[in-house]
């Protein structure tokens, strides 16, 4: 138990000290100018490319099973395209952007300038673990600040492979990668970062607030949600079933854009069933344990969780279908889309957020439905709307809130990095990708400069000279003497 604790506390002294360097490196070197940032993002890019196989592997590894092609195409190519998109931009987001003054100090100039935060923790959930990583390590270093990065302890070979990729670009006091070894969270939390980025769950997210609190660390939270998929009438309903099973088998569900239920027109929510059906044999085949593209649930506490999720919906009297033959003892994680209709408010499915092959299928009348139905719940990280009417799509848009949208298909608002992303609510605050990241992971400095000859100090004291009683006038009108009795009296 000693050895165990020592061990611990040898583990919580190096991140300290790997805090301190950080910060004094940044100290020496606080504000780096563009072509080097740059020199660091393109630098990034090529390990990127050069690791891609070695990532793929690693994440297959932790997961038992992901399909090569998905990590490749969500983990990896992400990160490039949005390192692509840092790349071209740094200059002009770094330009300081020049401001309008006041009538009252015309011929003044004003500007606000973007200076780094300095140290910057990201904290990793496991699901997307390279994309999640990169993606606030990008904005990070486009602001020109140091990082320190704290992986999940589920993707053990994901983090020794990053941390080997980043540490051949990057000395440690630059970017520095914290693994399963720190099984105490609050030690890296609780470091006086300059900002803190999260991605996880809500639960997790209340309590990174509470001890960023502490240091007064400002914090960017991606927490996901329960997002909803509406497939409205006048939409092709297969179309619409082949995105949603996409959607919602991509990483095997455990994406905190997956859409979370549909809800479909009660006339057609047994042809919407049958679609998806259908829509997943043709992507996966009929067995799962035979294909080649279908990632596996991450572990045996999270299967265990998504099975009782499936069990308590039963229990309750909701119908389950599985989209393809399912034995847990031959399968394992291997665990097809199940559909689940007949669903009601007591049921956990329709209160926790899934994170899993779950596809609950509620039926709606009207448009209101909709509306009430959604906004009845905390305010989702996405929505996906399915029509092709502009009245109806803007009336669901402008009455709900979600972080971000995507209409006619799900998610691929989060991978085009010139918008921002993040949620709203319960699903998250502040927001990363693009120039929204550069300023969210800056300083935004507002500079006032005097002209040489402006006559300023017409409004010292003492008070009451006729630029003062012009200018408040001018600005402020002449009041209301019979309201200044009343109020007094």
């Amino acid at each position: 138990m000693n050895s165990f604790a020592n061990s611990m506390d040898s583990v919580a002294l190096r991140v300290g000290n790997v805090f301190a360097d950080q910060r004094a490196a940044f100290e020496a070197d606080p504000y780096p100018l563009a072509e080097r940032r740059r020199v660091k993002l393109k630098a990034l890019k090529r390990q990127i490319s050069r690791y891609q196989d070695v990532l793929a592997d690693a994440m297959s590894k932790d997961f038992g099973f992901r399909a090569p092609t998905e990590s490749k195409m969500l983990d990896l190519l992400g990160s490039m395209l949005e390192a692509n998109h840092a790349t071209a931009h740094l200059k002009r987001w770094m330009k300081p952007s020049r401001r309008a003054t006041e009538l009252l100090f015309l011929t003044n100039s004003l500007s606000v300038t973007y200076q780094p935060k300095g140290v910057v923790g990201v904290i990793v959930p496991w699901n997307f673990p390279i994309y999640l990583a990169l993606g606030p390590l990008i904005a990070a270093l486009a602001a020109g600040n140091r990082v320190m990065i704290k992986m999940s302890e589920i993707t053990p070979a994901t983090n020794s492979a990053l941390r080997r990729l980043l540490g051949e670009i990057f000395q440690e006091d630059e970017v520095a990668v914290i693994g399963e070894e720190l099984t105490d969270p609050n030690v890296f939390t609780s470091l006086p970062f300059d900002h803190i980025v999260f991605t996880g769950s809500p639960g997790v997210g209340k309590v990174v607030m509470r001890t960023a609190a502490e240091n007064l660390t400002p914090v960017t939270l991606e927490l996901g949600g329960k997002s909803p998929a509406v497939v409205m009438r006048d939409y092709p309903l297969d179309d619409a079933a082949k995105r949603i099973t996409h959607g919602k088998t991509t990483n095997c569900g455990q994406i905190c854009v997956s859409p979370d239920y549909a809800l479909v027109p009660r006339e057609r929510v047994g042809d919407f069933v049958t679609a998806v059906r259908s829509c997943f044999h043709k992507m996966f085949g009929s067995d799962v344990s035979d294909s080649p593209d279908y990632s596996w649930i991450v572990n045996d506490r999270h299967c265990a969780r998504v099975s009782g999720l499936l069990t308590d919906a039963r229990e309750k009297g909701a119908t389950v279908i599985p989209c393809a033959d399912y034995d847990v003892g031959r399968n394992g994680r291997q665990m097809p889309l199940h559909i689940v209709t007949n669903c009601t408010s007591e049921m956990r499915i329709m209160k926790e957020e899934l994170f899993g092959p779950i596809l609950p299928v509620v039926p709606y009348d009207t448009l209101k439905d909709v509306i009430q139905f959604i906004n009845a719940g905390e305010r989702p990280l996405a929505m996906y709307c399915f029509s092709h009417d502009a009245a109806q799509r803007q009336l669901l848009l402008r009455s709900t809130h979600a972080g971000g949208v995507t209409i006619n298909d799900w998610g691929w608002h989060v991978v085009n990095h010139d918008a921002p992303f993040g949620g709203v609510g319960n699903s998250g605050m502040g927001t990363y990708h693009g120039i929204e990241g550069f300023r969210e992971l800056s300083h935004a400095k507002t500079v006032f400069k005097r002209h040489r000859f402006f006559p300023i100090s017409l409004f010292y004291p003492p008070y009451g000279n006729l630029a003062q009683r012009l200018s408040l006038k001018m600005f402020l009108g002449t009041g209301d003497p019979s309201l200044k009795e009343r109020v007094i009296t």
